[in-house]
């Protein structure tokens, strides 16, 4: 299994530049949350987000990603749509949704990633309780990023933020280990059992990201072979860091 695997041990000179692309991917959503508003397509936003990997020097990690090679430098997932949604000037926010916007950054080879949620507009409550607590489960599965802790124990902080607010965490999709490539082995499933898998060590650098939902936690991929959907409709937030182990505890470098 990935979950079992060790995760790669970054030197503090690799942890630097991963640092400077983290900081790119704060940019980029920054100046996307800024711009989500009623009436803004999603393609718009993914321009946006080309216009900051063009300002800061950097490439994108997702744009030409995977088969079919991803179209974009983000994903824009709206509503039930969980993760992986494809921006298009046809996708119109209007009041009351919810997007997640999921993207990345490469400088010098070494790669950043992250995620948010974000209201569009005026929100039922229990949507933005969605979010909140969506954003306290990443919380938890990075204060358990400490050295000699196991994968067992990140995913199982981030399984009882979530269960114990009533959510489902979405199967089949993790969080990973992440340096040279965007996925690197292991991934870090969103749930687990405490003292299990492999054993944390300081210079890891993990993206760790809930996926949370209202309903069902069963999903479907919709015919562009990206786009994943709750099977019942109901609606899901995404939250995502990238994360180092130091001898002080983790760093999140995706910040500003």
């Amino acid at each position: 299994m990935l979950f079992s695997r060790t995760p790669a041990v970054r030197s503090t000179a690799d942890i630097a530049v991963m640092r400077r692309a983290g900081r790119v991917v704060a940019e980029m959503h920054t100046e996307i949350r800024a711009a989500i508003a009623p009436g803004v397509s999603t393609g718009q936003l993914d321009r946006i987000g080309r216009e900051v990997l063009a300002r800061r020097g950097a490439t994108s990690n997702f744009l030409g990603y995977g088969y079919p090679p991803f179209p974009a430098v983000i994903c824009a997932s709206a509503n039930d749509m969980v993760v992986h949604g494809v921006p298009s000037d046809d996708v119109v926010l209007v009041d009351g949704d919810i997007i997640s916007i999921d993207c990345g950054a490469i400088i010098d080879g070494w790669h950043g990633d992250a995620a948010f949620t974000a209201a569009v507009g005026d929100v039922p409550d229990e949507v933005r309780r969605l979010i909140a607590v969506t954003e306290a489960s990443l919380d938890a599965g990075i204060a358990a990023m400490v050295e000699g802790n196991r994968i067992g124990d990140i995913g199982s902080a981030v399984e009882q933020v979530a269960l114990a607010a009533g959510l489902g965490v979405v199967e089949g999709y993790t969080g990973h280990a992440i340096g040279q490539a965007m996925h690197e082995d292991p991934n870090i499933p969103n749930q687990g059992t405490p003292g299990t898998g492999a054993k944390l060590r300081v210079g890891n650098v993990l993206a760790i990201e809930p996926m949370l939902v209202l309903g069902t936690t069963e999903t479907v991929v919709l015919d562009d072979e990206w786009s994943v959907v709750t099977a019942d409709g109901g609606w899901a937030a995404h939250a995502e860091h990238t994360i180092a182990i130091t001898a002080d505890g983790p760093e999140v470098l995706t910040l500003p």
